[in-house]
């Protein structure tokens, strides 16, 4: 087991490329004998123990020679081995050809008339003269996890300051793209010195930014049309067009009568007469007329043309009292 200052063995890679060539190269008899110099190797396994016998005791040396003899002593005992799983195409016989050798360690334990029970412990690649530690399910798992919640932390954190309210513009997600103030524009342009000259590029990065909040202040102008148009819709979008015309604004609606309708438009509407609650001023008639005199015995009446009609005798008016006003 690593300590806490030494790495751990799934974030190592491991590699001796003297010793593979005084191997003669990464082949199907060598690939176990390199894999034993490595850091994942278990020294107390049924494969350090065959190893050891057979240096020590010539009968059992040919079972270093092929790496069939030496998995076959192995699969007759029980306990920690190491295991060649699968294993690249040397000749070309195979399709595949990726030259990825994967070792297994596992524990095997002997079970009477019934097959070797056999329980994967952890995988090993060996690729050219590079071993690596395979990552348990695991820790796949933790990291996806982590890697997970982290992202949705961060946009979290990121949407939390994007909305806002305020009574003119209402419920926003988008900050309002800020006005340079007049002054500061005039300065801007009253300055002609050489200090104030931009350096090449930065035009081009003042112009982008520019339009950037253009499209942003576009966006926002766009989004507020459409919320307006979307309440108006459903405050009153039950409210239709008949064929007497609706006069007044929305909320307060007025149907106009049908003659009205049927008016054509050349011709103009008559003003609405104004009730006043004055009382009315009352005028005296100054212009009396004249008293009739009497004709006289022997006077003779003035024939009347003919299509004109004889005017009646008026009577006396008295005259009108006067009225005071109320003040």
């Amino acid at each position: 087991m690593a300590t806490p200052e030494e790495p751990q063995l799934d974030e190592i890679q491991w590699k001796a490329p003297f010793l593979a060539q005084n191997m003669g190269g990464i082949t199907t008899n060598t690939v176990l004998p390199y894999f034993y110099e490595s850091p994942f190797f278990d020294a107390t396994s049924n494969n350090a123990t065959i190893s050891t016998q057979a240096f020590h005791n010539q009968s059992m040396y040919c079972l270093l020679q092929t790496r069939e003899a030496f998995e076959g002593r192995l699969k007759t005992m029980q306990g920690l081995e190491f295991m060649v799983a699968y294993e690249p195409s040397d000749n070309g016989t195979k399709p595949d050809n990726s030259g990825v050798w994967v070792i297994r360690k596992q524990i095997r334990r002997k079970r009477p008339g019934a097959e070797d029970e056999i329980t994967p412990l952890s995988s090993y690649y060996v690729v050219g003269e590079n071993v690596y530690m395979a990552a348990s399910l695991n820790n796949i798992l933790g990291a996806r996890l982590l890697s997970i919640v982290s992202s949705l932390s961060n946009i979290t954190a990121a949407a939390s300051i994007l909305p806002s309210f305020t009574p003119a513009l209402g419920h926003t997600y988008l900050p309002p793209a800020s006005k340079p103030a007049a002054s500061a524009q005039s300065t801007q342009m009253s300055q002609t010195s050489k200090e104030s000259t931009p350096m090449p590029g930065t035009q081009d990065s003042t112009l982008t930014k520019k339009a950037s909040k253009a499209n942003m202040s576009q966006d926002v102008q766009s989004v507020q049309l459409l919320q307006s148009s979307l309440s108006l819709s459903l405050l009153y979008g039950n409210e239709y067009m008949d064929d007497n015309p609706l006069t007044g604004e929305p909320g307060s609606f007025i149907i106009t009568k049908t003659r009205e309708a049927q008016q054509p438009a050349s011709q103009p509407k008559s003003k609405p007469t104004q009730i006043s609650t004055k009382p009315p001023t009352p005028q005296v008639k100054t212009d009396l007329p004249e008293p009739k005199r009497k004709p006289s015995m022997g006077a003779e009446k003035s024939p009347i043309t003919p299509g004109t009609k004889e005017k009646k005798a008026r009577r006396k008016s008295r005259p009108a009292t006067s009225v005071t006003t109320p003040k």
